[in-house]
C-alpha cells in the first residue's frame, strides 16, 4: 500500500481502459443526436409536445361556404365601422371591396355618421349592421352582380 503519490497501477489501468471505451461511445452519441431533424427536441432545444391522448375526429360533411350577399354585409359592416369617424375612406381595393360594395359602404357610413351625431354611437351600429344588409341584399338579390367584375 502506498501513501501520498500517485495513483496504484491497478487503478490507472482501469481509469485508462474506461476513457478508451467511454470516448468512441460519447462520440457516437453525439453523432446519432446530431443525425435528428432539424426540428427534433434535441436539436432545437425544445421538447416537442405529446401526442393527443384521443385522435381528432375527421371533419364531418362539406365545408360551409358564404354566401356572397352575406360576405357583402360582413365587409361593409366591417369597414363602415372601420371609417366612420375618419374623414377619408381609403381605397376600396385595399379594403377587398367592389366598386359597388364601395358605393353600398359610402351610403351606409353617411347615414351612420347623421345617426351617431343625433342619436348616438349604438344607434349608429345598428344604422350600420341594417343598412349594409339592406345594400347587399338589394344587390346580391339575384345572386351575384350583372355589370363585370367589378360591379
Amino acid at each position: 500500500m502506498t501513501t501520498g503519490g500517485g495513483p496504484r497501477a491497478g487503478a490507472a489501468a482501469r481509469a485508462g481502459a474506461a476513457a478508451r471505451l467511454l470516448g468512441p461511445a460519447l462520440l457516437a452519441g453525439l453523432l446519432a443526436t446530431g443525425c435528428g431533424s432539424s426540428g427534433s427536441a434535441v436539436a432545437s432545444g425544445t421538447a416537442s409536445p405529446p401526442p393527443p391522448a384521443t385522435p381528432r375526429p375527421a371533419p364531418s360533411g362539406t365545408p360551409s361556404t358564404t354566401s356572397p350577399q352575406e360576405l357583402c354585409t360582413r365587409l361593409v359592416a366591417h369597414w363602415s365601422r372601420a371609417v366612420l369617424d375618419s374623414t377619408a375612406y381609403g381605397d376600396y381595393q385595399s379594403m377587398g371591396l367592389s366598386d359597388g360594395q364601395y358605393e353600398i359602404l359610402r351610403t351606409v357610413v353617411d347615414g351612420a355618421r347623421a345617426a351617431k351625431k343625433t342619436r348616438g354611437a349604438a344607434a349608429a351600429d345598428e344604422l350600420i349592421d341594417r343598412e349594409a344588409g339592406e345594400g347587399c341584399a338589394d344587390r346580391y338579390r339575384s345572386g351575384a352582380p350583372t355589370a363585370g367584375p367589378w360591379q
